[in-house]
């Protein structure tokens, strides 16, 4: 009884506002698994007014009239790795899912309680990872991903979100990035990764804050925060290509959990501090790391979030998928075929960069560099099926059963490879593939590129270390 008198003298940890302090980020941390906050949610209220307001304000013909034209012809159930993954449940199908949580909620024009509110979140984001794979399929060309996002952006309003993506959002807003790496822990781990690896590699340097550069890279907070080698292998590919590079002290992330929130206001905010970078340093090109989201974020949705009418990043923008198999194509970078990954290797396409941005034959073109024995997926490229680990799935611990059923199928599609590795330019298919290993046992490794393609180079004299 005494504990639950104090937790009564707590501030909630609900609450339908951003989290923009480092205190409000730490009350959210100190509640370890969210257990206070989903008791909290169970008697949270709805504003129902306000969720009217807001639906009148953003609900546009585009989604009203997906909403109303949906011919209930199922098209997109066999399309849904949840609906395969859980045996055909006609729950799952993707028109079902969004018709009774965003349909019936534009009918009762935000008119709902809390039990309804509570199954459009746990509907938005354990049955959805808004890979828009359904939406190749409908006859009627409706996008159930961006009708998905839009609906966690109404949860969010409301306060109806994960716990660990209130806490993501969150970090964006406190600390730019999606983790708690302040800029000196950023700039910090730059300067220790290059004097971490400048023995082997003479001459390495990270620079931050260089003006005119060729390329300006970012990159996923998780990288500084829990692999930083990650930054080390892009410095050294960089070096042995040779390129005029930087990084940007502020701006250094582009990723953005806050799009797994439906927190838009964040999203519009952090991309405009990466959009600051490049108009601050001058690159030539912006660079992201292998990461599938982040190139959703900051180059395909960012400039509409941040107001740009073109919808161009203030300077070209591109995955580093792109700039590898420009550095392979152009011999910046040469490899040894000697080297090559002798065991059968398959290639994960990330749903974000591949078919929401029609990046699927770039990889491809990388993989007779690296692989002898390069298998594809059934189906595969743009029809690939999402890793199960997209739109926050991988990091909420209150979907994670739900997320390791829906591993079933990328899992059934390695098998069918007979492929021993697989590759994939993307943190959260990274995620995925190592969990799937890690639940199924499946006698698979995983990578990204960066180790590969440095296991592989041939290094030029003048970069080897000298002789002792």
């Amino acid at each position: 009884m005494a504990e639950e008198a104090k937790s009564q003298d707590l501030p909630p940890l609900v609450t339908r506002k951003p989290v923009k302090t480092k205190e409000g980020i730490e009350a959210l941390l100190a509640d370890r698994g969210g257990k206070r906050y989903y008791e909290e949610l169970n008697e949270w209220p709805v504003d129902t007014e306000a969720l009217k307001n807001t639906l009148n304000a953003t609900c546009k013909s585009r989604i009203r009239t997906w909403l109303k034209i949906c011919a209930h012809c199922g098209m997109c159930a066999d399309s849904c790795f949840l609906y395969l993954a859980n045996d055909r449940d006609p729950e799952q199908v993707p028109a079902y899912k969004i018709q009774s949580t965003l349909g019936k909620l534009v009918k009762r024009n935000g008119n709902v309680d809390t039990a309804f509110m509570q199954n459009c979140m746990d509907t938005a984001w354990s049955k959805c990872t808004c890979c828009n794979r359904c939406g190749q399929y409908c006859p009627h060309g409706i996008d159930m991903g961006v009708m998905f996002s839009y609906l966690r952006g109404l949860c969010f309003s409301q306060g109806f979100v994960p716990y660990e993506m209130k806490i993501g959002s969150g970090m964006h807003w406190v600390f730019n990035a999606q983790m708690d790496v302040t800029v000196q822990d950023w700039v910090e781990t730059c300067e220790w990764m290059a004097e971490e690896y400048e023995d082997e590699w003479p001459g390495l340097n990270i620079p931050v804050d260089k003006v005119d550069a060729d390329y300006m890279y970012t990159v996923n907070a998780r990288e500084p925060k829990h692999y930083p080698e990650d930054i080390a292998e892009a410095a050294i590919l960089f070096h042995l290509a040779g390129d005029n590079w930087t990084v940007p002290s502020k701006g250094w992330e582009s990723t953005s959990l806050s799009m797994f929130a439906g927190a838009w206001a964040c999203c519009k905010q952090h991309v405009e501090w990466v959009y600051e970078a490049m108009e601050r340093l001058k690159p030539k090109r912006m660079i992201c790391t292998e990461c599938g989201h982040m190139h959703r974020a900051t180059i395909t949705e960012g400039p509409y979030w941040a107001g740009i009418k073109s919808g161009e990043t203030p300077v070209p923008s591109m995955h580093y998928v792109e700039w590898v198999l420009e550095a392979l194509e152009t011999g910046k970078i040469k490899l040894d075929p000697s080297k090559k990954i002798k065991e059968p290797v398959t290639l994960q396409d990330p749903c974000n960069y591949v078919r929401n941005a029609g990046l699927c034959d770039v990889t491809r073109k990388i993989m007779p560099y690296i692989a002898e024995d390069f298998r594809e997926m059934v189906p595969g490229r743009e029809h690939n099926f999402c890793c199960g680990g997209g739109g926050g799935f991988n990091g909420i611990g209150r979907y994670r059963e739900q997320r390791n059923i829906g591993l079933r199928v990328k899992r059934d599609q390695i098998l069918a490879t007979g492929a021993k590795m697989v590759i994939s330019a993307c943190h959260n298919c990274w995620d995925a593939i190592r969990d799937l290993e890690e639940v199924y046992h499946i006698g698979i490794k995983w990578s990204f590129l960066k180790p590969i393609l440095i296991r592989m180079a041939i290094v030029p004299d003048h970069l080897k270390p000298k002789e002792e």
